[in-house]
């Protein structure tokens, strides 16, 4: 079953972390810089996801320029998408479950930790600044 393998690897990575569905679990985990990050099987796939911001209503080619920039250079696994219906900038990447081994689960953790570490300084300067 995909909990098993999925729930094993966050347990041997030590992360915190809630399981809030069958195939769902929600990473808040401070320490590894991994707040707010979702891990959901969705077969054959585990979509790994955080939320980085709403799409503001300024500097939009600006934005999407650094974010595909930033896809470009800083993102080892993943990369930074548009969420339309939810008007969100995010940071997504999918691995195969059937070929899914502990160090590829890993390195996408680990990749989130340091572009949500990395990167929020420099996105955060895109953000609304009157919180819309």
């Amino acid at each position: 079953m995909a909990d098993n393998k999925i729930e094993q690897y966050l347990i041997q990575m030590m992360l915190t972390n809630e399981q809030v569905d069958d195939n769902l679990w929600l990473l808040e985990d401070e320490d590894n810089g991994l707040q707010g990050v979702a891990v959901m099987y969705a077969e054959p796939l585990v979509v790994i996801r955080a939320e980085i911001m709403d799409v503001p209503c300024n500097n939009l080619l600006e934005l999407y320029t650094k974010l595909l920039e930033l896809n470009d250079t800083d993102i080892i696994h993943g990369a930074y998408a548009l969420d339309v219906k939810n008007k969100k900038i995010i940071l997504t990447n999918t691995l195969q479950y059937d070929n899914m081994d502990y160090g590829d689960f890993q390195a996408a953790l680990e990749s989130f930790s340091l572009a949500l570490a990395e990167h929020y300084p420099i996105l955060s300067k895109y953000r609304d600044k009157s919180g819309v």
